[in-house]
């Protein structure tokens, strides 16, 4: 499966995400034709039961979807669409056959904010913690009010409308569930992002010359791309991790891991690669920023890696030096292997 699943999202993206497709994205232009392929490839569903629709697909598998999505940049909700669809069938609901089905927190009688791709989706999955329910919302009707993050990515806020309720359930999800596993998807995402930045950095200081030679012979470039290099395995490791682990659910001590190590790569892999670039990486013209900007965003969004590495803390203090070990090696007991 998971290789399927790789060599599928692999060989679309590569062929659909253009940065003529970013920069339309960018400017409001929703990518139908891209999202349309998504579906007939059964992606937005990976995570469902066959029972209920779906493919089937682990987490562990569908971790090179999410990675793939951050490599390209993809500017569809295919992340978004793969956790709200489970967070419904974890709940024993169907999820829609077909549209853009995005994820949230909180009640339905309140506006809600930083919704991903919220004027592009025809479906919500909202999970309200205080009243212990899961729900699909229709979002015909909605009122939008848009935004985005840093990358121009839509993070719009959405008043829903009057009886926008298609079905719901009692669920027994924690109340940060939801965040736990979204910060998982943007850790895989950041994972992505890193290592094509790695290729297009290493490509770029071998091509460029300076002073009758590459950069990349320079030791002080070559010292910086190895520093990129290891900060993009990190990020790529502790991101995998946290999807072997999230069975069915996300694992708090890997994802938190994951994120706040996948947000510290970020933070310096930009900075790394916009220094081996120099001037012309910076330009609106230059593609890279449609990875720079997106690591820098995804990094903020559901947690930064400071809070995650603050309640990490948090938890190992409490499990005190008997309960170190134990913490730290429960997770991986058991560990599926990869589908």
């Amino acid at each position: 499966m998971r290789t399927l699943l790789q060599d599928s999202i692999a060989r679309l993206l590569a062929d659909a995400v253009t940065p003529d497709l970013l920069r339309a994205a960018e400017a409001g232009v929703w990518s139908a034709d891209l999202w349309a392929e998504i579906e007939a490839l059964g992606l937005p569903l990976a995570a469902v039961p066959e029972d209920l629709g779906g493919t089937g697909a682990s987490w562990s598998d569908i971790f090179v979807v999410i990675r793939a999505c951050g490599s390209a940049a993809a500017p569809v909700p295919l992340p978004e669409a793969i956790l709200a669809n489970s967070l419904l069938a974890a709940a024993g609901l169907k999820p829609p056959e077909s549209g853009p089905t995005v994820f949230a927190t909180g009640s339905a009688n309140a506006p809600l904010a930083d919704i991903p791709w919220g004027r592009h989706a025809r479906w919500l999955a909202l999970h309200d913690a205080s009243a212990g329910r899961i729900a699909l919302h229709s979002l015909s009707g909605a009122q939008i009010t848009a935004d985005f993050n840093v990358a121009g990515e839509p993070r719009d806020i959405i008043t829903l409308a009057s009886g926008s309720l298609v079905f719901d359930a009692a669920t027994s999800m924690a109340t940060d569930h939801v965040m736990l596993a979204a910060a998982m998807l943007r850790s895989a995402q950041m994972a992505g992002a890193l290592a094509r930045l790695t290729e297009l950095s290493a490509d770029y200081a071998n091509e460029r010359v300076q002073f009758g030679r590459p950069i990349g012979k320079f030791q002080a470039v070559q010292q910086q791309l190895a520093v990129l290099a290891t900060h993009t395995a990190a990020a790529v490791a502790a991101s995998e991790a946290a999807f072997l682990m999230a069975r069915p659910g996300a694992d708090f001590l890997t994802a938190a891991s994951a994120k706040a190590v996948s947000g510290e790569a970020a933070g310096k892999g930009a900075g790394i690669s916009h220094a081996v670039f120099g001037a012309i990486g910076f330009t609106q013209e230059h593609s890279l920023h449609f990875l720079t900007r997106r690591l820098w965003a995804w990094r903020a969004e559901y947690g930064s890696d400071a809070l995650w590495a603050e309640r990490l803390g948090q938890t190992i203090a409490a499990a005190g030096h008997d309960g170190l070990w134990p913490l730290v090696t429960g997770a991986f007991a058991e560990a599926p292997t990869h589908g």
